[in-house]
């Protein structure tokens, strides 16, 4: 029986480009299955990943079971306020229902203890997203994104290439201020 101990390493430089190859063809996965089929170009876009990845405050995760690279994080870490972001989290297709990415959420929690909240967000027509950070995470949905209320930090950015830039916000809260 494997263990699937799961574990977290800071990426390597010269892993990024693997890195987000390995994010667009997990996220293509409920592109396809939304849309039924990809946009010409990937999603998210090399743009939006190198944005993501380069911020000043961005840490870039590996995420290992029993020693092998099965997906990623970057998260964005505010060591002032405490009050930080995952920015991008995906396990490599196939890796996805084992319980490694609920194990891997609670190690970049451990990895992180003086947190205040975490925030990310997820298109709205993610289920399976949106019930993993709601329904096994701990997270609230705090907003909804739309054409009526756009994200006032990405107001004409649709990362996941539905086309109407729909999504939901998520917060949770692990300690008082």
């Amino acid at each position: 029986m494997t263990e699937n101990k799961v574990t977290l390493a800071v990426a390597d430089r010269g892993d990024i480009t693997d890195f987000k190859k390995e994010l667009q063809a997990s996220f293509a996965v409920a592109v396809v299955e939304e849309m039924g089929s990809m946009p010409d170009e990937p999603i998210p876009s090399d743009e939006v990943l190198d944005n993501a990845i380069d911020a000043p405050s961005s840490v870039v995760l590996r995420i290992l079971c029993d020693g092998q690279i099965v997906g990623g994080a970057v998260l964005t870490i505010d060591t002032e306020t405490h009050h930080n972001s995952l920015d991008l989290f995906f396990l490599r297709v196939g890796q996805q229902g084992r319980g490694i990415g609920l194990k891997a959420w609670f190690a970049i929690e451990q990895r992180y203890p003086d947190t205040i909240s975490w925030q990310t967000h997820t298109p709205y027509f993610e289920k399976r997203n949106i019930h993993f950070y709601v329904n096994k995470c701990g997270f609230k949905i705090i907003e909804f994104f739309n054409k009526h209320h756009s994200d006032p930090n990405n107001p004409d950015q649709d990362d996941f290439g539905s086309g109407d830039g729909d999504a939901f916000q998520f917060e949770k809260i692990m300690r008082g201020v």
